[in-house]
């Protein structure tokens, strides 16, 4: 019923708009760096020993590799003395614990009166990979539930509108709870519900006699705070996604990412990546997506500014609100103390916002080990043989930007194409945001994978930490994707090792 009254009031989807890095000081490149740029990101066709640079994934940004949890939370290494400190002053406001008003913490002040987390660092443990429960005694603070209702037409705004136009099956907040479930509230205040999750087994026959075995979630709320739901509420269960290397995801040229889309799959190839757009708060004109397992956001800044409100109930330059992510049927979390009564005039100011902005475009990748190992080769040959290269695209030249900047044109290695793609029924949240839809999902950047163990003691992997393995991971790609994974149950069980061993070299 959606599609056919939007198909209605928009019959023809718009062309995209033209697409700009509103967010850079961009150097235009030249013809010839152009030239040499195609040619050090093409695909490569020998894999008998590493390409140059490939220990490098994070360019001159990159840092030595630690054995300790503390490998993601290096400062970029071209990053200078002054940048080096004011890293250090942006991680201390990420790892900062808020607090309820009022409070003679003036500075602190401003927690919920809903929120799932009372700093950055609880979500993004380690700055790594957020996990689900593990056990009924297990905490869900890097997890959550996005929530929305179908699209209704009726006082569409002009964002909304425009979006619409370019094809967006368009949701809304749900009306009582808001965007997302928050599980825990300030001392007066009633937290919103909890996340329920059950799990199905289901087993995969896998060639050379080997077998593995998927969990299927289901999801669903209990206890909740401010009575029921809407019926045809959509839950979309989202863990933290690592903040490795989002400096230089931001630098990438749009241009750059755009030219790896094929939404009408002109080359035939099955694969038919699509570019997320959304309306920036920051710059108010519609820009390329590229944050969030949905690619929701176009600039760290503005990813930032959103997970303050709603995950915290901080109030910012970009969500002035001091009720985070409180709805007009709150009526008592609306009416409760707030901390934006100082001269700050939001729970946390311009400034504040700019410097965990900092720190989380400087995150450093660490080094790469291994490269030339033989079963990581033979990995990488079967990494790209299989297709799994069509999305998770190896390697782009971020822009020369006008400022100095650790960013500033450097050979990079996320192993991804930064677009939306059908990943099939079995990862489908069935919730649109933007232009997704309820299949589509960004391709997720593979840099640093082999290290979550180490930096979060998990291997657990997708959106919703379903996979408990990478193979597992591999194994619910479907959709667009669901060729290469018959090719990875299909494959002589020595590639498959090998494919994995590739996977946790990166």
């Amino acid at each position: 019923m959606l599609s056919l009254l939007l198909a209605a009031a928009f019959p023809v989807a718009a062309e995209l708009p033209v697409l700009d890095d509103l967010h850079l000081p961009v150097v235009p490149r030249t013809a010839d760096e152009a030239a040499r740029i195609a040619r050090v990101t093409a695909a490569p066709t020998d894999f008998t020993a590493p390409e140059r640079f490939e220990a490098k994934p994070g360019g001159a940004a990159t840092v030595r590799r630690r054995s300790s949890a503390d490998a993601f939370s290096q400062p970029s290494a071209n990053i200078g003395f002054e940048g080096e400190l004011t890293f250090k002053i942006g991680n201390g406001l990420f790892k900062k614990l808020w607090v309820s008003s009022p409070s003679s913490t003036l500075a602190s002040d401003g927690l919920g009166p809903v929120f799932n987390a009372r700093s950055c660092q609880r979500c993004h443990l380690k700055d790594g990979r957020g996990h689900p429960p593990e056990g009924p005694d297990d905490n869900r603070v890097s997890m959550f539930l996005r929530l929305s209702v179908p699209f209704d037409q009726t006082d569409m705004t002009e964002v909304e509108a425009y979006l619409a136009t370019l094809g967006g099956a368009l949701a809304r907040p749900e009306p009582t709870y808001g965007g997302q479930l928050q599980d825990v509230a300030v001392l007066g205040h009633a937290a919103e519900g909890q996340m329920q999750i059950t799990y199905e087994e289901v087993p995969v026959a896998l060639s050379g006699g080997e077998e593995a075995s998927l969990r299927r979630p289901t999801y669903s709320v209990s206890d909740l705070g401010y009575g029921p739901m809407a019926e045809d509420v959509m839950l979309s269960p989202r863990v933290a996604p690592t903040m490795l290397g989002l400096g230089l995801i931001e630098a990438i040229p749009t241009a750059d990412i755009l030219a790896h889309a094929d939404p009408d799959d002109m080359d035939g190839d099955g694969i038919s990546g699509r570019a997320q757009v959304v309306w920036s708060l920051e710059h108010d004109a519609p820009m390329l997506g590229r944050f969030g397992w949905k690619a929701g956001n176009p600039t760290v800044r503005e990813q930032s500014a959103g997970a303050f409100a709603g995950d915290i109930g901080i109030s910012n330059p970009l969500h002035p609100l001091p009720g985070g992510d409180c709805t007009e049927a709150q009526t008592t979390c609306l009416a409760g103390p707030h901390g934006d009564g100082d001269a700050r005039g939001a729970e946390i100011d311009a400034e504040g916002l700019d410097l965990v902005t900092f720190y989380s475009r400087n995150l450093a990748l660490p080094e790469r080990v291994l490269v030339d190992d033989p079963q990581v080769l033979r990995g990488k040959r079967v990494f790209h043989e299989t297709g799994c290269a069509s999305c998770h695209v190896s390697k782009f030249v971020t822009h020369r930007l006008a400022e100095d900047s650790a960013q500033s044109f450097q050979l990079i290695w996320p192993h991804s194409d930064f677009l939306l793609h059908d990943m099939g029924e079995g990862l489908a949240d069935n919730r649109p945001e933007g232009l997704a839809t309820g299949r589509e999902w960004r391709t997720a950047p593979l840099w640093g994978i082999g290290l979550t163990e180490q930096v979060n003691g998990h291997t657990y992997f997708l959106h919703d930490g379903r996979a408990r393995s990478l193979l597992e991971a591999v194994l619910w790609h479907g959709g667009e994707a669901q060729p290469a994974r018959d090719r990875v149950v299909e494959m002589p069980p020595e590639d498959r090792a090998a494919l994995i061993r590739y996977l946790e070299s990166l």
